[in-house]
């Protein structure tokens, strides 16, 4: 891969503006950048893709692993009283939209699996939209090589997949949600039920916080309609612990992402991965921090629930090389073999790999100046050529 300097387009915070695109810049550091772009080959994106979508039915077997054993939905750190929720999200083949892989190449050997972010993952306005628009008003300005492409088809992707939501499982109204105060996490959601509305499948929007619950137990929105499918933009693993989460058996929602996710969305799944296939060239030693394994002269130690870098830390020959606090950690551990993440000059670049459903379909790449990337890494656009 190459990292090309480019100057930005004159007029791309107007256009940010116009879109929507809020959160380009965060806390007075930017977050979309335009100054360089990453060049790939259709060789390399062909590779992607197809690493993507074999990772992705790995983890799948891995679910079909977990959901039927106690022993391992307990080290899941799955809570027992929704054991049958989640097992039944994945009998009853519960439909999922989309997640992404975070992985780390240098575009010559073998790529490799960090995490899956398989439940909530963000950055996707970014790749799917506005990345594109860069490619097309940089085409037109001729600052890119002829020819040039992007390996992404996440919008029509994502339209194409809602359709199927309201012709093959019967969606006829989808609610979506996320937290108040979270303006990235409102711009995901706004650009998801665009697409849906691009798909003809009516939706209505409402905060996680104003769910409220029914007298016969179905969750309901502002108006006391019952929700039947909700797409939230909210972790399992905390709704699993709350209040409401013993009547989330009975509620008679459909959840996007489903129940099932909790289970790849979840670090155990990395030491799982490695039991199941061990010595797989995309996969990266790991183990439960509890368990006995083999000493690693380097690895990085992560929460089973950590999310954007959060209380994760590098460890070399004993001693903790970069270290990120947060609020994660009692519910256990697991350390994976350290991989470096490929550098341009002060930073280093960690690449997202798209799936909608169970087809890879697009990436976005991300630099942070730390070890450990985190929620306020850089975003850059990218292109492939043949």
């Amino acid at each position: 891969m190459e990292r090309i300097a480019i100057s930005e387009r004159p007029d791309w915070r107007d256009k940010a503006t116009e879109y929507g695109f809020n959160f380009h810049t965060m806390y007075g550091e930017p977050y979309w950048c335009e100054e360089a772009y990453y060049k790939l080959t259709l060789a390399q994106v062909e590779r992607l893709e197809a690493v993507t979508e074999e990772l992705h039915q790995m983890c799948l077997q891995v679910v079909e692993k977990v959901v039927a054993s106690d022993t391992l939905m307990a080290k899941f750190r799955i809570p027992k009283h929704t054991w049958e929720f989640v097992r039944q999200s994945w009998r009853t083949q519960q439909p999922s939209l989309y997640s992404r892989l975070d992985l780390a190449w240098d575009g010559v050997g073998d790529p490799k699996l960090l995490e899956n972010n398989a439940d909530t993952p963000t950055s996707l306005y970014e790749a799917a939209f506005f990345q594109w628009i860069w490619l097309e008003d940089q085409l037109n300005a001729g600052k890119l090589p002829a020819g040039s492409d992007q390996f992404n088809s996440l919008q029509e992707k994502l339209i194409a997949r809602f359709a199927e939501l309201k012709e093959q499982h019967g969606f006829n109204l989808l609610h979506f949600a996320c937290c108040r105060d979270t303006v990235e996490d409102r711009g995901t959601v706004q650009y998801l039920q665009d697409c849906a509305a691009e798909a003809q499948l009516p939706s209505e929007f409402l905060f996680i916080e104003d769910i409220g619950l029914g007298e016969k137990g179905q969750f309901t929105d502002l108006q006391d309609q019952v929700i039947g499918n909700l797409f939230k933009l909210y972790p399992w693993e905390h709704m699993l612990r709350e209040m409401f989460s013993t009547k989330l058996e009975d509620a008679g929602v459909r959840w996007l992402e489903p129940a099932w996710k909790s289970i790849i969305s979840n670090k155990a799944l990395l030491p799982m991965l490695w039991e199941m296939f061990p010595n797989h060239p995309n996969l990266l030693p790991a183990y439960f921090a509890e368990d006995a394994h083999p000493e690693l002269a380097k690895y990085v130690m992560k929460p089973i629930f950590s999310r954007e870098g959060a209380n994760v830390s590098i460890v070399e020959n004993g001693q903790p090389i970069a270290k990120v606090e947060g609020p994660y950690g009692e519910e256990g551990m697991i350390v994976q073999q350290f991989h470096p993440l490929l550098k341009f000059g002060e930073s280093y670049t960690l690449i997202g790999s798209w799936l909608i459903n169970d087809q890879a379909a697009g990436i976005g790449i991300r630099e942070d100046r730390e070890l450990i990337t985190q929620d306020l890494s850089r975003f850059y656009p990218h292109i492939f050529v043949e």
